[in-house]
Formats: structure tokens, sequence, C-alpha cells
């Protein structure tokens, strides 16, 4: 895992996140993503709160010291429960709880939580002081929004919610640049179709300066990143391209986007130190393509990138299979020049 003699801070890390993505921003996803980029803030999964509190499902807590810096993301919509999830995470070790206000799936929708939220703004501000007060100084409550839903005039309702989490005592927010629609269009086609409006997330900055805002949606590379960054925002959060791209958006994040002194971080360095977590987790009685399935895209663009992918997907769902397939996967791969 990373150094953990590394200082990190939540604030200064936020300037580049992965954003939390259901089924995929696993433990096993951010050992990976830690291999890259020491630096970047990394999210979870959503968690529901119901499933933590009345659910007791706390091994969905469970996360390696080695992660940080890493926030926990809640779904829910419920101020008391969230406050008690946001305890039971601050317990766990996490140093910021991001409330989801802007996953649009079904299964959020029919528990009125998620993107459904940005048509409660009031109930928004009632959860995130709730969980503000349940958490001790030092953990931040923060956000990740939408910049609206359905037939809402973002330019009205963004602002409204912003001034309202701000009231709450919230500091730091996210802001996906789409719309969701909660009628018509499913979870991909709201990544997806929706247009992007990063001007408006950049007037919200310049309408709320105390605020950290960092903008979500569409950045695929980090040319991108950092062209948002320099025009002002405070952060940027990638989703599906630090996932299918690691190496392209995290492996020169240090040195591009935090200033550290590199070299920056190669492919082959993510595997080298993925190989004992690997070890440590087959031999624990995990099986070897729960960790691998995050590892398809490390090589992406490169010659052999499609063997390595081909040969991770064929054996690493076998019985026994262990860090000799992901070593002989490796091999396809061809290095690049000195």
């Amino acid at each position: 895992m990373a150094d953990k003699n590394i200082e990190y801070n939540v604030l200064n890390a936020s300037r580049l996140s992965v954003a939390p993505m259901m089924d995929w921003t696993d433990r096993h996803c951010r050992a990976l993503h830690r291999q890259l980029s020491r630096v970047a803030l990394l999210y979870t999964e959503m968690v529901t709160a119901a499933a933590l509190v009345r659910g007791g499902a706390t091994h969905l807590l469970d996360h390696d010291p080695g992660e940080h810096p890493v926030a926990l993301q809640l779904g829910g919509a419920d101020p008391q429960e969230l406050a008690q999830a946001a305890r039971m995470g601050a317990e766990a070790g996490y140093s910021e709880v991001n409330l989801n206000v802007g996953c649009p799936s079904d299964r959020v929708q029919s528990g009125t939580f998620g993107a459904v939220l940005m048509t409660r703004p009031g109930l928004v501000a009632d959860c995130l002081a709730a969980m503000a007060a349940a958490v001790p100084a030092g953990v931040e409550i923060t956000v990740k929004c939408r910049i609206g839903v359905d037939d809402q005039v973002p330019q009205e309702i963004l602002p409204d919610v912003l001034e309202r989490i701000r009231a709450a005592g919230v500091r730091r927010v996210a802001i996906h640049a789409r719309k969701a629609w909660l009628q018509g269009l499913s979870p991909k086609e709201n990544r997806e179709i929706p247009p992007l409006d990063y001007p408006l997330v950049h007037a919200m900055k310049a309408a709320f300066p105390d605020l950290h805002v960092s903008l979500n949606g569409g950045i695929d590379s980090l040319d991108a990143a950092l062209e948002h960054l320099d025009a002002g925002l405070d952060g940027v959060m990638i989703g599906r391209a630090a996932y299918h791209t690691p190496t392209e958006i995290l492996g020169a994040a240090d040195r591009r986007v935090f200033g550290r002194p590199g070299p920056d971080r190669t492919a082959e360095d993510a595997v080298a130190a993925m190989l004992p977590y690997i070890e440590r987790h087959v031999s624990g009685g995990g099986r070897l393509h729960q960790v691998t399935r995050h590892m398809l895209g490390l090589f992406a663009g490169r010659p052999g990138a499609r063997a390595w992918r081909r040969r991770l997907s064929e054996a690493a769902h076998r019985p026994g299979a262990g860090p000799e397939v992901v070593e002989t996967a490796l091999s396809e791969v061809v290095p690049r020049a000195a």
C-alpha cells in the first residue's frame, strides 16, 4: 500500500479526486489507484445510511489505512440516520463523509435520496447539519450534487442548493455539471446524454468564493483537469476515465497537480506494488479476479494492452489463480522505450 509516512491533507488532496462509483471504487480499486497517486483523494462506493444503521453492514466501512486520503460517501435522506452513519464513518477512520445528492438510479430514487434530493434543498441542509453535529472536529462533511434535475432551471436551483448547504456549515462541494433526468433516462444515459454546463460551475465558484468547488463530469484527461484548475476551480473529480485509464489520469498527478517531485508512477510500478497485495488477498481466501478486474485498463493505449486484458480476463476467474497470472499477463506488454 501507499507510504503511510507521507503526510496528506484532505482539502489539498481534493484538488484531484476519483469519483465514487458503484461497483467500481471498492477497496481493491482504491488499493490500485493509491499505487499510482499518493495524494489524490479517493472515495468509497456509495454506502446507504440504512445499511449501516439498520442493516448492521459495518463491513462496508472496511478500508486499509494505506488508502488515505479516502472519503466515505453516504446515501440517505433521514437526518438522524445519516448522522448516526456519519458518526460510524468517523469512528472507522474516515476524515471526510460525503452526502450523495447526485445519483439518479431507480433504487436511489425509490429511497428518496441521491439526485432526487435536488428537489428538496431544505432537507439536504437538515441532513448535512445533523451529520456535521454528529462527527468530531477534523471530520469534514461534504456534498456531491448535480446542477439540477428534470425541469429545474440549473441557474436557479443550484445557487439555492449551495446557499443552503453553506448555511448548514458545508464548505466543500463537488458538482456534476449535468442535469439528471429522473424520468426517461437510465443511470448510464444520465452520465452521457444531458449536456455538460462547465461555465455554470465556474460561475458558482465566482458567486460562492468561500466554497471549495470541484467539477465533475466528462473530464477525460489530466490536461483537461488542469485547464479547469488553472481557470480558478478548487478541484476536479474524475470518474470513468480514472477507472478505465488509471495510469493516464493518476500516474503523473502527484507531479502535475500537486507539485510533488517525480518520477511519475508507471503501470509497471503499479503492478509490482499490487503483487504482494494480491498474494495477501488470495492467501486470505479471496479470488484473483476481485482485484484484477480493476487493473484491466492499466496499459491502455500501449502495445500489448489487449493481450494483458485478455490474459487477466481469461485466467483470473480460475480456481487457485494467483499473482503468477498477473506476471504472465505482464509479459505480454511491450516495454516503453527508454
